[in-house]
């Protein structure tokens, strides 16, 4: 039976032996062999030198090493670390991103779930150790103490990790691509803003001192009449508008990356690259910001010294605006959780990690902007170990304080309610999907149908086509 080939780029048993002895008959040279298959498929004997044994093994193990990979073999072998693959894809993506082929929002995001999550818990495992159940513990333990969205992000970056450890040779196949997916719970249906909610929307933050400083009037204004992204509103500059013609040129957006700071890119999509045409109550709003003083270079949305603001902000500021002072029963409550957290030794970012919230929520609860159910009052008792009498009367403000107000009339809206608000008036408009779509800066109509169009009937002209179809008896 033919014995069977060494694969491309891989070497045999070494075979070290005395080469040269000195006047005294000592060894001084030592030569190791080797067969290595090259990658014409041709296996050729390779050969070096040492002063030892050792020596020239270890010699012989950089030749063949060097020759591997000048042909065209792997930087990466399976005993290599994960950490290592990892670092190696984490360069490639960052010139990715100097070509603009990936965003720095990507590469940021991706480079701190490697460094927070996905390292500590594979950085050590080789290559060649990597399977299928390992990952896929790994992926569900992220899953379950961190969340779904942080699990899929981790199960991305793996297989892209170790899809460039296949292409490099050190493994045979990718084992992410049997990993179990993790299904993330159903799309909540389009909810844009009724024409009364517009209204009251409007009247709330125009009565808001905090809101009006921060300029979200103007900036809701126009994100309704655009459907523009925050962070597109925030990266247009005054020398892309035309307030002669309304023309708009959308061509940025505005993005935090830790490393840089504040920066200025292209949009997420060519389809992003677009100019739109304002309705004449946005114009008017454009003009009078332009007569208050501006230049060409600057931000139509500028901070308090012109230059660019930060999406994070901004979203902070809306947060503020949509959760106005509750009634007296909530400050009460407010005032008296604080206290308790104080009592308990406990700095609100502890309360947050403890019971896995979001970063604001505490701190709304705290400053009457958040209404507190009665579990999330308990599991707030709870950590603050508050007994006796005094978890009654909080117990029964945290009742006194549920019911529902002007402080909960915008809980559920966000900055990417105006984009779905403005996709659901032109589609009451008789707007097609692909017009939408061109609005909104989208490449398919469907992600626009199925995810921005707040419509109840998918067909209304449906029961007119089949009205004649049979008769009324």
């Amino acid at each position: 039976m033919a014995r069977k080939p060494l694969p491309l780029g891989h070497w045999g048993k070494f075979r070290t032996y005395p080469y040269h002895t000195n006047e005294k008959g000592k060894v001084d040279t030592y030569r190791s062999l080797t067969n290595f298959r090259d990658f014409d498929g041709r296996t050729r004997q390779v050969g070096a030198y040492g002063s030892t044994k050792t020596a020239a093994e270890n010699n012989l193990l950089e030749k063949v090493t060097e020759r591997r990979d000048a042909g065209g073999g792997s930087k990466l072998t399976g005993a290599d670390k994960f950490a290592k693959a990892a670092d190696l894809w984490l360069r490639k993506f960052r010139q990715m991103v100097k070509d603009e082929k990936r965003s720095p929002g990507s590469l940021d995001t991706y480079r701190r779930h490697l460094d927070r999550t996905v390292l500590p818990a594979l950085g050590d495992v080789r290559l060649g150790e990597m399977t299928t159940p390992l990952i896929d513990k790994v992926v569900g333990a992220i899953r379950d103490e961190v969340g779904q969205s942080t699990a899929r992000s981790c199960r991305s970056i793996i297989s892209g990790v170790l899809g460039l450890a296949v292409r490099y040779g050190a493994i045979r196949t990718n084992p992410v691509r049997d990993v179990e997916r993790i299904e993330g719970q159903a799309k909540r249906r389009p909810r844009a803003l009724t024409e009364a909610e517009r209204n009251g929307w409007f009247a709330l933050i125009r009565s808001d001192d905090q809101a009006v400083r921060a300029e979200l009037p103007d900036l809701t204004t126009f994100m309704l009449a655009t459907g523009v992204r925050i962070g597109e509103s925030l990266g247009l500059l005054w020398s892309q508008v035309d307030l002669d013609t309304g023309e708009i040129e959308i061509t940025h957006q505005i993005i935090r990356v830790s490393s840089d700071g504040l920066i200025r890119i292209r949009t997420k999509s060519r389809a992003g690259e677009r100019v739109l045409l304002a309705p004449s109550w946005c114009l008017s709003m454009l003009r009078t910001r332009a007569a208050a003083g501006m230049r060409l270079d600057q931000p139509v949305f500028a901070d308090t010294r012109g230059g660019f603001r930060d999406p994070s902000n901004v979203s902070r500021d809306l947060r503020k605006a949509r959760a106005p002072i509750g009634g007296k029963a909530r400050q009460e409550l407010s005032a008296a959780l604080k206290k308790a957290r104080r009592e308990a030794d406990l700095t609100q970012p502890e309360v947050t990690r403890r019971l896995k919230w979001k970063g604001s929520r505490i701190s709304l609860i705290e400053r009457a902007r958040l209404k507190v159910s009665q579990a999330d009052a308990v599991s707030l008792l709870d950590l603050y170990k508050v007994r006796g009498q005094a978890r009654t009367e909080l117990l029964r403000l945290a009742a006194d304080a549920v019911d529902g107000g002007e402080a909960d009339a915008f809980s559920w809206l966000t900055s990417h309610v105006f984009r779905k608000t403005t996709a659901t008036m032109l589609d009451d408009a008789g707007q097609s999907a692909r017009q939408i779509a061109d609005q909104l800066g989208h490449a398919r109509p469907s992600m626009t149908q199925d995810v921005y169009m707040g419509r109840k009937a998918k067909n209304p002209g449906a029961a007119t086509a089949l009205e004649g179809a049979f008769s009324d008896d």
